[in-house]
């Protein structure tokens, strides 16, 4: 298991396997693209890009957090590309963060999920019931038995 940024202080350093924490977003990409080639077959990479949340959402930065989306999105085609047949990517969020809402709080939106597995066929995650859609998701893929909650959606995943 590999975890990137604050993966570690998220999990209380509990099962997280060897972290390394960049020192931002692009840092932790970084950590995250030199890595990848190695992860092997059944991997578990967590990877935690904090700048959206604590730089820009929570100061409500909202042309910063409109670049950070950028950056993010003009590099996630060299991580699409180092995938192997059979990775399974998930993008999400612990929590909505709105920087265009009213104080400094979490706020009200649902967190999102794009996810895809290399050389699947699929479809649309559509809106979870859960966030434990997610964990589910990742045991069903990895082949472990059913966790106490969640549905996965791992038969939905587009293709890469």
């Amino acid at each position: 298991m590999l975890s990137v940024g604050k993966i570690g202080d998220i999990f209380g350093h509990r099962a997280t396997g060897r972290e390394i924490k960049g020192r931002d977003n692009d840092a932790n990409f970084d950590v995250l693209l030199a890595e990848w080639p190695a992860m092997p077959d059944g991997g578990l990479a967590l990877v935690n890009l904090v700048d959206f949340d604590t730089a820009y959402a929570h100061r409500r930065d909202v042309a910063g957090y409109a670049r950070a989306l950028e950056l993010f999105d003009a590099r996630l085609p060299a991580l699409i590309d180092a995938l192997r047949d059979g990775d399974l990517l998930l993008i999400s969020s612990d929590h909505g963060n709105d920087p265009t809402w009213r104080g400094t709080d979490h706020t009200r939106e649902n967190a999102p999920i794009v996810g895809l597995c290399k050389g699947r066929a699929g479809g649309c995650v559509a809106r979870r019931a859960s966030f434990a859609d997610i964990g589910q998701t990742i045991a069903a893929h990895l082949g472990l038995r059913a966790l106490g909650a969640g549905e996965s959606f791992a038969t939905r995943l587009v293709a890469a």
